[in-house]
This record gives C-alpha cells, sequence and structure tokens, in this order.
C-alpha cells in the first residue's frame, strides 16, 4: 500500500473517530467520505444514495467478474476512554467496534484502486447501521441493481484471535434477535391482589424456560438465550400489585433453521403460562440478524490472497456468537466476511479501551487488493 495513501487514510479515520455517529445517523460520516473521495479520485463513479454511498471503478478491459466490497460506518452507544487526540468529543459515542477503521480502509482501497487500476470491474459500498441489525438490509438495492457478483468484508478485533488474518469456512456469525414478551393482566390493591391479575410469576416461569430449553436435545448446533430485563409493575408503587410486565431476551443460532425453532418453542411456552393466569401476550422482535455464512469459493480465494501477502491465516474454530449484518449480503451475492485481528492481548471490540489500529488500514487494502488481482 502506498504511504500518501495509507497517511490519508489514517487522518481519515481519526476524524471519523473523533466524530461518530449512531445508527441510521450516519449521514455526517458519508459526507465526509464522499469530500474524501471527491478530493483524492479521478477515476472513481462516486453514488449518493441518501442513507449508504456506493462507488465504482469502470474497468477499460474487464476479463474477471465484478468484485465488491464493503465497510459499516456507525458507531455505539459507549464511551470512549482512549488518551488520544482524536478520542470522541460526544459522551456516550464512540466508534467501539472499529468502523471507523473499516471506513477508512475501504476510502483507501478506493484511491488504491483508482491509482493502479483493476481488469475487472470494483464497486464498494459504505453502508450504515449495522449495530442494529438493519443497514445491509436496506442496501441490497446495491447488490442487484450493479448485478454484484462477489463480496468482501473486513472486521477489525481484539482478544479472540492471534494477530492474523482470521475467517472460517461455512458460518462465521451466529443468527440472532432481541425478542420482546408481554404479558398484561389486571391491576388490584396490593393489599388484595387477589382482585388483579399478576404477569410477574410467568415471566419468571419464561425466564426459566428460555434457560432450560437449551437443553432440548432437538437442537442440533449452538443455540443461547441470554436474560437482558425483566420489567414488571411501577416503580416503588407499593400500593399496587402489577399488571403489566416485560420479558427482553436475546436469542441467538449457529442455524437460522434453529432459531426459529428457539422463538417458536419460547412463544408457545409463553402463551400457555399466560392462559394459565389469564394474560394477555404479544411479542415484538428487534435487531434481527441473519447468519453470516461464507461461500466456500469465496474463503478459498481469500486464503490464496492473505498467502500472497505474506500474512499469517487463522483458521476460526467456531462461529462468532455475535452477530453481522454482512449475513444479508451474502444470502444475495456469493463473499466472504474476515478478521484483521490485533492479537489476544489486544482489547476487544465493544469495549471503552478498544481503538482500531491504524495498521490494520493497511493489511486490509492489502489483502482486498490481492483478491481483486486474483480469479
Amino acid at each position: 500500500m502506498d504511504k500518501d495513501i495509507f497517511d490519508k487514510a489514517v487522518e481519515l479515520r481519526h476524524e471519523i473517530h473523533k466524530y461518530p455517529d449512531l445508527s441510521n445517523e450516519e449521514r455526517p460520516t458519508l459526507e465526509r467520505v464522499m469530500k474524501f473521495l471527491k478530493d483524492n479520485t479521478s477515476n472513481i463513479e462516486i453514488h449518493d444514495a441518501g442513507h449508504y454511498v456506493w462507488c465504482a471503478y469502470r474497468s477499460p478491459n474487464p476479463v474477471k467478474p465484478n468484485m465488491a466490497f464493503r465497510a459499516d460506518c456507525d458507531a455505539l452507544k459507549a464511551q470512549d476512554l482512549i488518551d488520544k487526540p482524536y478520542r470522541s468529543v460526544y459522551p456516550g459515542k464512540g466508534h467501539k467496534c472499529g468502523h471507523d477503521g473499516h471506513t477508512a480502509a475501504l476510502a483507501a482501497l478506493v484511491l488504491s484502486v483508482d491509482r493502479y487500476g483493476a481488469d475487472r470491474d470494483v464497486f464498494f459500498i459504505f453502508q450504515p447501521a449495522e449495530e442494529n441489525g438493519s443497514g445491509a438490509r436496506s442496501c441490497l438495492d446495491f447488490i442487484t441493481d450493479n448485478n454484484i457478483q462477489e463480496i468482501f468484508a473486513a472486521h477489525g478485533h481484539g482478544k479472540y484471535y492471534p494477530e492474523a488474518i482470521a475467517s472460517k469456512r461455512g458460518t462465521i456469525q451466529c443468527a440472532s434477535k432481541g425478542m420482546i414478551v408481554e404479558m398484561t393482566g389486571k391491576q388490584a390493591h396490593a393489599a388484595t391482589p387477589q382482585d388483579g391479575i399478576n404477569p410477574s410469576l410467568a415471566l419468571c416461569r419464561l425466564a426459566e424456560y428460555s434457560q432450560e430449553v437449551l437443553k432440548d436435545p432437538s437442537f442440533k448446533s449452538f443455540i443461547l438465550a441470554t436474560i437482558v430485563q425483566i420489567d414488571v409493575g411501577e416503580h416503588e408503587a407499593f400500593g399496587m400489585s402489577a399488571s403489566h410486565g416485560r420479558l427482553l431476551l436475546t436469542i441467538r443460532a449457529e442455524d437460522e433453521a434453529e432459531l426459529d425453532e428457539l422463538q417458536a418453542k419460547m412463544e408457545t411456552k409463553a402463551k400457555e403460562l399466560a392462559a394459565a393466569e389469564g394474560l394477555q401476550v404479544r411479542f415484538e422482535y428487534r435487531d434481527e440478524f441473519p447468519m453470516t455464512r461464507n461461500h466456500d469459493s469465496s474463503y478459498d480465494k481469500l486464503r490464496k490472497a492473505v498467502e500472497a501477502c505474506g500474512y499469517p491465516f487463522y483458521e476460526v474454530p467456531e462461529p462468532r456468537r455475535g452477530s453481522e449484518d454482512m449475513g444479508h449480503f451474502l444470502k444475495a451475492t456469493k463473499g466472504c466476511h474476515y478478521y484483521c485481528s490485533f492479537g489476544l492481548d489486544y482489547p476487544a471490540i465493544h469495549t471503552e479501551a478498544y481503538d482500531f489500529r491504524d495498521d490494520g488500514i493497511e493489511t486490509i487494502v492489502n489483502v482486498n487488493m490481492a483478491l481483486i488481482a486474483g480469479e
């Protein structure tokens, strides 16, 4: 990777890190990216799709299928505690998942392709809202309208893997969704609870069931239900017996079919418990992520590109429990999701201390340029 491009990309990353935007609020970040690309390229189409930005390099001699690369741009609701001059200026907002690095690395890739060209058309997408699972799904027209043949995405990481490029054949990240179970009964005076219908015990029994069901032998792969919150009754209303409550869980699975089965079992149990107590029950779902499943041929291309760059490669032994909305793109076309790992001693993502390492920009650009030059 050329040093001048690297230096510009680092400056862009630091600027994006300093001014983070939350999911579905990324317009300022996208405008920074567009200005950066307009100021530093001459052979690149830059398209403003409103909630996302995509670019294209049109090869004068396209002899290979087109290829696309993706970066996510949003930040987290989290404190940024790094002792750096580019620390977030917004309290409670920070790039603790490294999307500033993903964005800067993709921008640097655009500059590199602009400078050196390619024997294929190359596309680039800067997408919003990965953190809540809505971003990639809202950008699927990028895949269909451009007939994208293959797409790759990189994610910076700490703690989980050795310092290497890391990936996995098949499912690399689990599917998940936030599940809200709401039960409503009848209000009563706390001195005469028998006159009302209190959902507390039903919700507690459902919470217990959410852990018991994980032992069901019908599940063949990894599943998990995490209790996020139990909220019943009015705060410190000692004169009333509760009449309304909610149980919030995150349910996840390696296999989407088994996630659907877990959801169905939870809903069936909730209805049974509610009916036994005379409660009304309703369900709501948030932050829905598909499983992220790499395609074998794209995974093989990644391995060859990493080898060509001389970087170590680490085979991820099992799917990550965390979710990633790149899975939407990988359902629409073939491709591969991979990690740029900063080592076992590096802070983990989603922690106050995490900061995407600048040299990861060069690593990702070199791997992606090798992918473009490959088959």
